[in-house]
């Protein structure tokens, strides 16, 4: 593809990195900032820890159905009417989790939050729609290396906010957060999508076409596992931490964000040498790393008592490889069919963030006081280590393609 020219804070030009960091950075925010706060919402609210956790679970399911039609609705209408859209229903959502005062009212206008979700779909496919296979592959990394600060810092700044202000501080903070970006997202973003036209029905026709590709499936189901792995630790972990090792939420929340520290490691290794070494191998060394990192923390667990450092420590190894494969997972799956590639972008995410549902519920629903931490250690192991699969599969069927 030609290099095309970016100016920042120019709508007529396609976004800046600045823009597509604070996009992403938005929905991340959204997933994990209040999470320190679940203990003392339930207690609030008068419910179930389990009920509570919905607003995880239930969140990225709604999450995962949005994604089917998101994407293709870009293809459709453009990138930019849908992202300023989709900013602008989260900001309302928020709102209304703020006025809240019963959990089923929460629930629902958690889920509705849901819609901030298109700022990751939407972003990787404008970075698709002027970059090839392995230069996307690079720039999701770089762009998905500078939002993984949020995560990092996220869970430690909602204990702290908890601490200060209640649980509503983390949900007011998304409420500021949503209004920046949307303000930035007008001001610099240009469209990227620039043949579209035509009709949905049109759009939609050709989904079977994304779906008949064997390569697709790959990719997606090595994504699913591996990012399903971060959401049952999305599920599991606050538990662990506040009942397993009585963490309070500022504690449990500088804790927490351990991930997002190889997560940040592995998006600035995808986005310096997925270009020169290519996609697939970049998820297999990130397979191996997260699938390592959990069978040492298995032992470590077999053998002798687990503390807190111990047990997040372990995870950063989860957060290194997902950082290192899922930039060029995304970009693989975008790239099959390159002219589909917001709705691969879409209907991919959704496979992901659906399979991540399943696992956080999955997490919650396992852990009790009497077991301590190690059904989530186990669904980890297994998680990883099975999403080496579906990669090996890709590659098989390319060598069979090249044959």
């Amino acid at each position: 593809m030609t290099p095309v020219q970016v100016r920042l804070m120019d709508a007529t030009t396609p976004p800046h990195v600045m823009t597509l960091v604070a996009q992403a950075a938005v929905a991340a925010l959204a997933m994990n900032v209040f999470l320190p706060s679940l203990p003392r919402m339930t207690e609030y609210f008068g419910t179930d820890y389990a009920v509570m956790q919905l607003s995880v679970s239930l969140y990225l399911l709604v999450n995962a159905v949005l994604q089917l039609f998101i994407g293709t609705i870009s293809d459709r209408f453009g990138r930019r009417p849908v992202m300023i859209a989709a900013l602008i229903g989260f900001i309302l959502a928020t709102v209304g989790t703020l006025l809240a005062t019963t959990a089923s009212v929460f629930l629902v206008f958690r889920m509705m939050q849901a819609v901030v979700v298109t700022a990751m779909v939407v972003s990787r496919a404008s970075i698709r729609d002027v970059l090839d296979e392995a230069e996307a592959a690079s720039r999701i990394g770089y762009v998905t290396m500078g939002m993984a600060i949020v995560p990092m810092v996220a869970p430690a700044i909602g204990g702290l906010l908890d601490e200060a202000f209640g649980w509503r501080g983390s949900f007011a903070l998304m409420l500021l957060a949503g209004v920046g970006v949307l303000a930035l997202t007008w001001r610099d973003m240009g469209e990227t999508k620039l043949e579209r036209g035509g009709s949905m029905s049109g759009v939609l026709r050709e989904v079977p076409e994304l779906m008949r590709a064997r390569r697709f499936w790959g990719y997606c189901g090595t994504a699913t596992l591996a990012s399903g792995a971060f959401f049952a630790y999305l599920g599991g972990a606050p538990f662990v931490g506040a009942t397993v090792f009585g963490m309070g939420p500022a504690q449990l929340g500088l804790f927490f964000g351990a991930p997002a520290i190889g997560y940040a490691a592995g998006n600035f290794l995808s986005g310096r040498y997925a270009g020169r070494f290519g996609i697939n191998r970049m998820i297999l060394v990130g397979c191996l790393v997260a699938f390592g990192g959990m069978l040492g923390l298995l032992i470590l667990a077999l053998v002798t008592p687990l503390g807190p450092l111990t047990f997040f420590g372990c995870f950063i190894s989860v957060g290194l490889g997902n950082g290192m494969l899922l930039p060029s997972a995304t970009s693989g799956m975008m790239s099959v069919r390159p002219h589909l590639a917001g709705t691969a972008s879409g209907i991919g995410g959704a496979i992901m963030i659906g399979g991540g549902a399943g696992l956080s519920a999955l997490a919650g629903a396992m852990l009790s006081p009497e077991s301590g931490a190690m059904p989530l250690i186990w669904l980890m192991v297994t998680t990883t280590g099975l999403g080496i699969l579906p990669l090996l599969y890709v590659l098989h069927r390319e060598r069979r393609i090249a044959g």
